[in-house]
């Protein structure tokens, strides 16, 4: 197949590299031109993504929000509009399920199928071709999109035949997943104020009943002190807060979803939404006056 990826980021990249060690011939488009380069570096084509349009069977959309898929499915000089009769658009991004629905007609309207596909599992695995995606379309766009998807999942999850499903589900993750990460950073703090260090934490608690993937996947970045951006603390008041739109049109009442967006809202107000989002910690810990692993007291904590 010929597959074309709007986003190279942490995730977009590791995603692209997949589908070249699959076979497939791979354009990237990036804001960050460095991040085309590298993919070109590492088997990519050396063709840029726009002039190659009409020719891709597949394109893949892992930007950051809804706003920059409009731009890149339906802007000025969006994709979709140069797409063939008969391409496909998997798009990962986390958006409300409502802009899925309208995204996946309006891209009908030209011919080309849509799936609806948000991922999870993180860089490592989106590097080695091992996502879980949460997907539904037509039977049809499946079809057609089944060798691209094949080379970047483990798991595949058909949701059903209307695009929509895919990011509700997603959101149910998302709930989960922030809540989880700031579960994480409160009981790991905590532990400190009780006069658990945090190796000793992840000694224990990984073993037990309380702990969870992402305090097991996180919980080693507080440890270390190190904040390199897997999944940036910026990315989750953008998802929570899509989680409690979604809910508020429900009437659905989510408390710990909203204590744990405004943990994130902090975080990113002390200058730390670029850090890996497990520095939502740093939080706790200047509220509660404690050091991190690698961290200094007092205005230091703010990186």
């Amino acid at each position: 197949m010929k597959v074309g990826v709007f986003g190279l980021g942490s995730m977009g990249f590791g995603m692209a590299s997949s589908l070249v060690r699959a076979g497939h011939e791979v354009f990237g488009a990036d804001v960050n031109p460095e991040a085309v380069k590298r993919l070109r570096a590492a088997g990519g084509s050396e063709s840029d993504l726009n002039a190659a349009a009409g020719e891709l069977d597949a394109v893949v959309v892992v930007v950051l929000n809804s706003a920059q898929t409009e731009e890149v499915l339906f802007g000025k000089d969006g994709v979709v509009s140069k797409l063939s009769p008969g391409a496909v658009v998997i798009m990962c991004v986390t958006v409300a399920p409502d802009y899925a629905r309208r995204a996946a007609e309006r891209s009908s309207e030209r011919g080309i199928h849509f799936l609806d596909a948000p991922i999870s599992g993180g860089s490592v695995k989106a590097a080695n071709g091992e996502l879980s995606i949460m997907v539904s379309g037509t039977s049809e766009a499946f079809s057609c999109a089944r060798p691209a998807l094949d080379a970047l999942a483990e798991t595949v999850f058909e949701l059903g035949d209307a695009a929509g499903v895919g990011s509700a589900m997603k959101t149910v993750n998302q709930m989960l997943a922030g809540t989880h990460i700031a579960a994480m950073a409160e009981a790991i703090t905590f532990g400190i104020t009780q006069g658990i260090d945090p190796e000793t934490f992840l000694k224990v608690i990984p073993q037990c009943a309380g702990t969870s993937w992402m305090l097991e996947n996180r919980a080693p970045h507080v440890a270390s002190g190190d904040y390199t951006p897997h999944s940036a603390v910026d990315i989750w008041p953008k998802d929570l807060g899509i989680v409690l739109d979604v809910a508020r049109a429900s009437k659905f009442a989510a408390p710990l979803t909203a204590a744990a967006l405004q943990q994130f809202v902090a975080a990113s107000g002390m200058g730390l939404g670029r850090e890996d989002d497990a520095a939502v910690a740093k939080v706790y810990a200047r509220n509660a006056g404690i050091e991190l692993p690698g961290v200094n007291s007092g205005s230091a904590l703010i990186r």
